[in-house]
């Protein structure tokens, strides 16, 4: 018999870089074993075009990726949230369905960073840099 997969919540406030890139990671990463999904307190709307410039470029699949509240994730039973952001981490969470784990992890936000493309993209590497190396240690090892 098949096992479930694991089902985690990358939390952040506007669901628009760091979430999203690291829903992304886990997907490419970890499937069959391991589901990942992302929202924020205050969704942008809208994915920020650095963070698939980003995942492209690091050979990550994008798929179907969209910025979203994490009401609408309330009802999915989910195993694991994990904020990577410090204002999301002080935030009241919903109440997710299943009672899951929580983790916090502090990632700098690339979308806040100005200057050239340069050092826009590099900020962007280093938050993937992150998360796909959290993501290894503490999820998939």
């Amino acid at each position: 018999m098949a096992m479930e997969p694991v089902t985690v919540l990358f939390l952040c406030t506007g669901n628009s870089a760091r979430s999203i890139m690291a829903e992304a990671i886990l997907n490419s990463m970890g499937r069959p074993r391991f589901v990942a999904l992302s929202a924020g307190s205050h969704p942008t709307g809208v994915v920020n075009p650095k963070s698939l410039e980003t995942l492209k470029r690091h050979n990550i699949e994008c798929g179907e990726l969209r910025s979203q509240s994490w009401d609408e994730c309330s009802s999915t039973k989910v195993d694991l949230v994990v904020t990577v952001c410090d204002q999301a981490a002080g935030e009241s969470c919903p109440l997710f369905h299943g009672s899951p784990e929580k983790r916090h992890w502090s990632i700098p936000d690339p979308a806040r960073v100005s200057g050239t493309d340069e050092e826009i993209a590099t900020a962007f590497d280093e938050a993937f840099r992150l998360l796909h190396t959290r993501i290894e240690q503490e999820i998939l090892s």
